[in-house]
């Protein structure tokens, strides 16, 4: 797969970043920490080596919050927007949301983690569950 850049950023466009690709581990998460991290029930991220994404907004590097005892929820201090996860292991971990054109084929979720954390409610067509 050929590398790509990704370019995105958070909503008022002061952290901004470039991700280069192939993007890695698209999945959607129901885990607590996403819920909170992101407002969602569900967040929906895309893996990137460390070394392959480039913070080029003028606030530079986002913000962040250690959520766990191996991840940093990465934000941005002026409007608030989520950017993604600084994880510990050298991956970056950044929300689709924030993407420029989100759309992409190769950002597709291909999994689902955490599923027992939805309402009952909530219907998740999961390819990998076989609904």
């Amino acid at each position: 797969m050929p590398n790509i850049s990704y370019q995105g950023g958070c909503l008022c466009g002061w952290i901004r970043y470039a991700a280069m690709g192939p993007a890695d581990n698209p999945h959607t998460c129901s885990c607590r920490n996403c819920q909170q991290h992101s407002g969602a029930l569900t967040a929906t991220w895309v893996e990137f080596p460390r070394a392959n994404v480039t913070w080029t907004g003028p606030g530079g590097l986002p913000a962040t919050f250690r959520s766990s005892d191996y991840s940093s929820r990465a934000f941005c201090a002026r409007c608030g927007s989520s950017i993604g996860a600084l994880d510990d292991a050298p991956t970056v971990a950044l929300l689709l949301g924030g993407f420029d054109q989100a759309d992409q084929p190769a950002l597709a979720p291909t999994a689902h983690s955490f599923t027992d954390g939805c309402p009952a409610w909530w219907k998740i067509n999961d390819p990998t569950q076989g609904h």
